[in-house]
């Protein structure tokens, strides 16, 4: 989410950030759901048992992965039945986007399900990048992302019809975990890439 930030200038002439009511209630929003992304995958995660992770050969690491793919593709699922549902049952909605200009509710809708699938195919390919550069032991952050998208998906639909403030914890939930794994693996390959070019 950007925050577009009001500039202000004390009596010395210094710029100064003031942010906005809504800017205000994002921050709010975000905040618990970086909480709980820190929480879950630092912490959480660390409680699932080396038992439960597959053998350390890639397809089985795959196969692991692709099973904690469900939850993502399930919020997608739901999304795209919650378009269709309402178009089914609205008249003016039902002949579809290509074909109307879509009631206020519909477009809510497809916004949700817009959002919810961009998400769900950068979560599914951080994913899987993830289970082939990471270490055998940090596999156990996959489930705790795939929980936490789920949970945010439900929390940003739930939130959405309040406005940037009611969709940001859910935003936060389902994004910040992605978000964390890509940089990790980011960085873990730029040092690999630095060691390789050094030896």
């Amino acid at each position: 989410m950007t925050l577009a930030l009001v500039a202000r200038y004390d009596s010395f002439g210094r710029k100064s950030v003031k942010l906005t009511d809504k800017q205000k209630g994002v921050v709010r929003g975000v905040i618990p759901a970086a909480v709980s992304t820190l929480i879950g995958m630092c912490g959480v995660s660390l409680l699932i048992p080396m038992r439960a992770l597959p053998t350390d050969e890639a397809g089985a690491r795959l196969a692991w992965a692709m099973q904690w793919t469900l939850l993502p593709t399930l919020t997608l699922m739901v999304s795209i039945m919650r378009v269709a549902n309402y178009r089914f049952a609205s008249p003016d909605d039902i002949d579809g986007s290509g074909l109307t200009a879509g009631t206020d509710r519909v477009l809510v809708l497809r916004a949700i399900l817009q959002n919810t699938l961009e998400q769900a195919v950068l979560a599914v390919a951080v994913y899987l990048i993830w289970i082939a550069v990471m270490p055998l032991s940090w596999l156990r952050a996959i489930p705790v992302a795939a929980l936490l998208f789920m949970t945010g998906r439900v929390f940003f639909a739930r939130g959405y019809d309040r406005g940037a403030a009611g969709r940001a914890m859910g935003f936060g939930l389902t994004a910040y975990p992605t978000f964390g794994m890509l940089a990790t693996v980011t960085v873990v390959l730029l040092i690999r890439l630095a060691h390789w070019a050094n030896g």
